[in-house]
């Protein structure tokens, strides 16, 4: 610590490359769902993995922060995205010191390198326990729910909460059903006051947090009981992740989580 440096190994690399157009109700979390599924938890152990291609191009920021950070889920080190100008204007927004973009070499090594068209992912759906247990959302069958939860770090910024409301507008949450809404940071909150999203939810019967880990890490607020089933935009879904071991929780995108919060099962907006 005296000296200011820390040892680290250089992980090695995967190449992530997605090609093709993005299907209605899919984005980020979906692609990194899709990935996590193909490879596994432990797939990119220590590795860094580098989402790349006419997808992820594409992609707002927003998509591209939910991928990295469910990176952690496939056991890797990092998630990165090479810099464009998606990036730049958003640094250059908010950056309060000089920034430098770094590219890969284009003779770049890695370990791997897998390819997906992204015109054949669906909404994808992480089954209890794990991220990796996977389906596209027309094999789910009839799930249903005794709780939503839309937010977090993971999937609780401005567009998700966008995305969100506009599914929720002018419907209300299942009456035997918890929903919980969590801007990912104050500013996020702020900035859906302004929008009319935090009407939008509170009138459809949703509980609107502060910005919090909540019940994502079983800490407190939406905490499940034994035998309750739970949606939500989170990372993880490991056994008693938000509470009694014998719960269920089950992952997906804001939209979904939304049209699951209407009609008290897993569902897609276009289902309501």
């Amino acid at each position: 610590m005296i000296t200011g440096e820390v040892w680290f190994k250089v992980p090695p690399a995967i190449k992530f490359i997605y090609t093709g157009s993005l299907n209605k109700w899919v984005g980020g979390k979906d692609l990194i769902l899709h990935t996590i599924g193909d490879i596994g938890v432990d797939g990119a152990l220590y590795c860094a993995m580098e989402f790349t291609g006419e997808v992820i191009a594409a992609l707002p920021m927003s998509g591209r922060f939910t991928m990295a950070n469910m990176a952690i889920e496939a056991g890797a080190k990092n998630g990165i995205i090479q810099p464009d100008e998606v990036t730049r204007k958003y640094v250059q927004e908010r950056a309060k010191r000089e920034f430098t973009f770094y590219e890969s070499d284009d003779d770049a090594d890695y370990i791997d390198v897998r390819e997906y068209d992204c015109s054949k992912i669906e909404p994808t759906i992480a089954c209890p326990h794990l991220p990796e247990n996977t389906k596209p959302i027309s094999e789910i069958g009839d799930i249903e729910l005794d709780q939503v939860v839309i937010g977090s770090c993971t999937n609780g910024r401005l567009d998700d909460l966008r995305e969100a409301a506009m599914v929720m507008r002018g419907k209300k949450v299942a009456e035997y059903l918890r929903a919980i809404v969590i801007p990912a940071t104050q500013k996020i909150y702020k900035d859906a006051m302004k929008e009319g999203l935090i009407d939008i939810f509170i009138d459809a019967g949703a509980a609107v947090s502060t910005p919090t880990c909540g019940p994502c890490l079983g800490g407190h607020m939406g905490i499940l009981a034994k035998g309750e089933r739970a949606l939500a935009t989170t990372n993880r879904n490991f056994v008693g992740r938000m509470g009694d071991p014998k719960s269920e929780v089950y992952l997906s995108n804001p939209a979904i989580a939304a049209a699951s919060a209407i009609m008290g099962k897993i569902v897609t907006p276009d289902m309501i």
